[in-house]
């Protein structure tokens, strides 16, 4: 039985409904005994560092600095990264133009936001958590934001979104689902050697220049997943609209929510950046959907938070790295992975930039330690055309013998023992020095070299299933 539209006075009536809810909860919270809020003074801004006196908040809050002479409504917002004594260090989210020693700094509560249309209904109530909330909901998918949740696309008020904390508290290891079924990423070589399970969390390891940033647009197309949720963390600006025009696409995007952190960002944004991305990706997962988070990169958020730590005054460790740092990283990659069992999962996918592609970089080798496999992008394989430039025999995926049947393993085994002697007999076949018959196996590597690269290549306009990918996989090697 198809229901009825409403009528104009029925959805007046509800408006008014939801206004009259509104104003009885203001009414209720202004009859509850407030607190008196402390109001600080800046002292002293140091380079990325603002220090101020006679605020007591906790950690992560955020503050409003006053300054005098400011257009009214126009305060620079702050967040408390730390103190000393009665003095709080406080990290800025924009420019500091305008501000003075003596300004006002204002502990900022959390939102009270009035209804929209198109939100869900529940009372919206100040809650004691300072921290900071920002906009998720389905609003969100098609959109590009900025870290605060402020649309970069110019395509008007993000609706159907509701404030909500960034803090949230993590899964007992123990209640989590077990990543048992594998994720079909599009991708051949991926799907073939490197089998991806549901709620996995990988690292694509690379230098500049090999095609990661094309890889993950792939993924984005083809991979199957509900809602993805791509973050671009101390990218160039450039970069990040080439992504989501020409790599990402109209497919990719109607389903896509992208916060975009650039690299011309303070530190904190980018560092808010990628919470806010892998909150938001948080928030569909609780949902009950498949989540596909692509981060680019995770580097980018090591960077942010080695300023901020040497900012304020933490002693650098391995090659300028503070050991907050790597105290931050696991923090972040935890919170993907599978939800509750029987609900959603976030499979991630984390970008690490390789310094001269030097896989022994602090960061890298600290990602490769808590990630579920690594992908590495060879830089050698890139300059001959070979695209995705996967390095099949210097990657691994942890999670592969517990997704994917024996026989597509053995396949996968033996590609990689051909892959691997034709690698080293290369020198003396380039030289002519090769003689067939004296070596059976490395015969049987250099006639299959033809078919096993034209499997381990892929356009990025032509998307391969996981069932395709392992047929082809296990028709080539049963032919050896």
């Amino acid at each position: 039985m198809t229901a009825q539209p409403l009528s104009l006075q029925q959805r007046l009536d509800s408006r008014d409904t939801r206004w009259q809810r509104y104003l009885a909860d203001l009414q209720q919270h202004a009859q509850l005994p407030q607190p008196l809020e402390s109001v600080g003074t800046l002292l002293r801004v140091t380079g990325l560092v603002l220090e101020a006196a006679g605020v007591r908040v906790p950690v992560g809050s955020v503050c409003e600095i006053h300054a005098d002479g400011q257009a009214p409504g126009e305060p620079v917002l702050a967040e408390v990264v730390g103190f000393s004594g009665d003095r709080a260090f406080l990290m800025p989210t924009g420019e500091l133009h305008g501000l003075s020693s003596g300004a006002r700094v204002v502990p900022r509560p959390a939102p009270l936001s009035p209804p929209r249309w198109g939100v869900d209904n529940h009372p919206w109530r100040r809650s004691e958590d300072r921290g900071l909330h920002l906009p998720m909901g389905d609003g969100l998918l098609g959109r590009v934001v900025n870290s605060h949740g402020q649309p970069l696309d110019r395509l008007g008020t993000i609706h159907n979104v509701h404030a909500l904390p960034m803090v949230r508290r993590p899964i007992n290891a123990m209640d989590r689902d077990p990543v048992r079924m594998a994720l079909d990423t599009g991708v051949r070589a991926i799907n073939a050697l490197l089998s991806v399970g549901r709620g996995q969390r990988i690292g694509l390891f690379a230098g500049t220049g090999v095609g990661k940033s094309v890889l993950l647009g792939m993924m984005a197309r083809y991979t199957a997943a509900d809602v993805i949720v791509v973050g671009l963390i101390g990218e160039r600006g450039r970069e990040v609209k080439e992504f989501i025009e020409d790599i990402l696409g109209d497919d990719g995007r109607a389903r896509s929510v992208v916060v975009a952190a650039p690299a011309d960002a303070p530190p904190l944004v980018r560092l808010q950046g990628a919470h806010y991305a892998t909150a938001i990706a948080e928030h569909y997962r609780d949902r009950g959907q498949h989540v596909l988070l692509l981060m680019d990169s995770l580097t980018r958020f090591a960077q942010a938070q080695r300023e901020i730590a040497l900012a304020i005054g933490e002693p650098p460790a391995t090659k300028g790295y503070p050991p907050s740092v790597f105290a931050k990283l696991p923090q972040l990659v935890e919170r993907s992975g599978n939800g509750l069992r029987g609900q959603g999962s976030i499979t991630a996918f984390y970008t690490v930039l390789s310094e001269g592609d030097d896989q022994q970089d602090p960061v890298a080798d600290a990602a490769r330690g808590i990630l579920d496999g690594h992908i590495v992008l060879s830089r050698e394989l890139a300059e001959a055309g070979h695209y995705p430039a996967i390095d099949v025999e210097r990657s691994v995926s942890r999670v592969m013998t517990a997704v994917a049947t024996r026989e597509h393993i053995q396949a996968a085994r033996r590609l990689r023992q051909l892959l691997s002697k034709v690698n080293k007999a290369r020198d003396l076949i380039q030289l002519g020095a090769y003689q067939p018959g004296h070596d059976s196996e490395l015969d049987t590597a250099v006639r299959l070299q033809p078919q096993i690269n034209a499997l381990l290549q892929q356009d990025m306009h032509e998307p391969a299933t996981l069932a395709a990918s392992c047929t082809q996989l296990c028709r080539l090697m049963a032919t050896t």
